[in-house]
């Protein structure tokens, strides 16, 4: 089974180094997370799935894995297509966008956790 740090190491520049920047992020604000290749991309998880990442031939793509946190940055004029945003290397996302998402999707697992847990 493939490692996050080995499907980061097969990717080409400048995708490998977006998503060796894009980990070091998640993982700086999520540093409970764990992380996994899941259906053939990283993927984070803290409580539940927390967020992913991948690559295509022209775009790295930050996978939000949360539909509430996914309309909201719709309804914020984000361009999400379905609850993912893709973006060129060389634009990468606002680092403070990263973020807020990071510590949204944590909100929401954190909330569905002590829900479960009433119950």
């Amino acid at each position: 089974m493939m490692t996050v740090l080995e499907y980061i190491a097969k990717q080409p520049e400048p995708f490998r180094s977006k998503l060796e920047e894009l980990r070091a992020l998640i993982l700086s604000v999520a540093p409970d997370a764990t992380e996994s290749v899941s259906y053939k991309v990283p993927c984070f998880r803290y409580l539940y799935w927390l967020v992913g990442m991948g690559v295509t031939k022209k775009y790295c793509s930050l996978y939000i894995m949360g539909t509430a946190v996914t309309k909201k940055l719709k309804e914020e004029g984000v361009e999400v297509e379905g609850s993912t945003i893709h973006f060129p290397p060389d634009k990468p996302l606002p680092v403070a966008l990263i973020k807020r998402i990071v510590k949204d999707r944590m909100k929401e697992n954190e909330a569905r956790a002590l829900a479960k847990m009433k119950k």
